[in-house]
């Protein structure tokens, strides 16, 4: 593994930035009212910013037909290094007949303001079939990633972008720590070890577990929820930050931990996305990353442990960052403590099993969940966002 001065090199050995300067940004509005639009989705939206402040390194901009194939294919760009999603801008045809190569296109937000450009290199065709089979495993529309693909338009465009400006997160400004940031943090506070954890749902035991498992053998805990778009039953971006304040207030060490947002969007992709999610924390200076079991998964599309395995599948060292595989975690009824098999010597009916659906499920029906679930105070909280009752801890 290889380590710059500031600690874990980036993925491909430099941090990229792509924040406009003040000088490009002058140049940038000069021209925004002759330059051609495409406006851009939640996802693209997030995909640009990912880009620009270096998480997505060393991508600088959306895909090339040549990156892209290789991803699909393969899980790698042209260049051989490991890659695992495609990173890709999708418009209409009759948007790319009016585009030229070579030019700059104006990116637009979902509600039509100026927030990048993109310098056009390439416009391709490509086949929503073989992407979905190769990144997704299925092409089955029930599927939230698979149904965000063929949804899209059929024409790639590709290129180096720029944002404009990086203005404070609309939500969680305190939270907003891009990769140049987290790095220096992580210097500051001396860690060399550092695990990060990526997660869509809100914080139940079963994490807690391995995350304080993990915070055993490395200086220090990245946590990293996802706040981009997610599918419509997953628990709210605010909730689930606001389920971790309060863990982290009673029940984590808060100088081992540091609590900041993901700002990329949810794939559901397993296997191929616990991959990415890899490299993501890489980039922010992450030296280990948590892999539970059906890590970014939905549904059953994908085997219990398959997005543990996916990392064999590359060669040891070769992705930089240590993954650290976790065992399906319960509460045991016999040790009174959160185990895995591991390290419990109890049958199948003495184990309390955790899951994110099944804490939503609980509160839907007016369930609070047990304390062998959630933490009480973390409960009462998604109760109380739920809008289900009051309810006294």
């Amino acid at each position: 593994m290889s380590h710059s001065p500031d600690g874990i090199a980036p993925h491909g050995g430099q941090l990229i930035n792509r924040i406009a300067t003040p000088a490009q940004l002058q140049v940038f509005l000069d021209k925004a009212d002759t330059l051609p639009r495409v406006q851009l989705d939640e996802r693209s939206l997030s995909d640009l910013e990912m880009i620009a402040i270096g998480g997505l390194s060393p991508l600088t901009g959306f895909m090339e037909q040549a990156d892209y194939e290789q991803v699909v294919s393969d899980m790698r760009l042209a260049n051989g290094l490991p890659w695992s999603i495609p990173i890709t801008l999708s418009v209409a045809e009759s948007v790319a007949d009016s585009l030229t190569e070579g030019n700059w296109v104006r990116l637009d937000d979902p509600r039509g303001r100026f927030v990048g450009v993109l310098e056009l290199t390439e416009k391709y065709r490509y086949k929503k079939d073989h992407e979905a089979i190769h990144v997704y495993r299925t092409e089955d529309l029930k599927h939230p990633g698979v149904q965000v693909l063929y949804n899209q338009k059929p024409i790639y465009l590709a290129g180096p972008v720029w944002l404009l400006e990086r203005f404070p997160h609309p939500h969680f400004p305190a939270y907003q720590i891009d990769p140049a940031k987290s790095r220096k943090m992580f210097q500051d506070k001396g860690w060399k070890t550092i695990v990060g954890f990526q997660t869509r749902n809100p914080i139940h035991r079963a994490h807690e577990y391995i995350q304080k498992c993990a915070l055993e053998t490395v200086d220090g805990l990245f946590l990293h929820p996802l706040v981009g778009a997610t599918k419509e039953d997953d628990i709210a971006a605010d909730v689930r930050m606001r389920c971790y304040e309060i863990m982290l207030e009673h029940y984590y060490p808060q100088d081992r931990v540091i609590l900041a947002i993901n700002p990329a969007a949810m794939r559901y992709a397993g296997p191929r996305e616990a991959i990415f999610h890899a490299l993501i924390r890489k980039n922010y200076g992450c030296t280990h990353f948590i892999v539970g079991r059906d890590h970014a998964g939905v549904g059953n599309y994908y085997g219990t442990y398959d997005a543990q395995m996916i990392f064999d599948e590359f060669e040891p060292g070769e992705l930089g960052i240590v993954p650290m595989m976790f065992e399906h975690a319960f509460y045991c009824k016999r040790t009174q403590q959160m185990a895995t098999t591991k390290t419990s010597p109890s049958t199948p009916e003495e184990r309390v099993h955790l899951s994110g659906t099944k804490v939503r499920e609980m509160l839907r029906q007016g369930e609070l969940p047990p304390p062998e679930f959630s933490r009480p105070e973390v409960a009462k909280e998604l109760a109380l966002a739920m809008n289900i009752y009051s309810y006294e801890i």
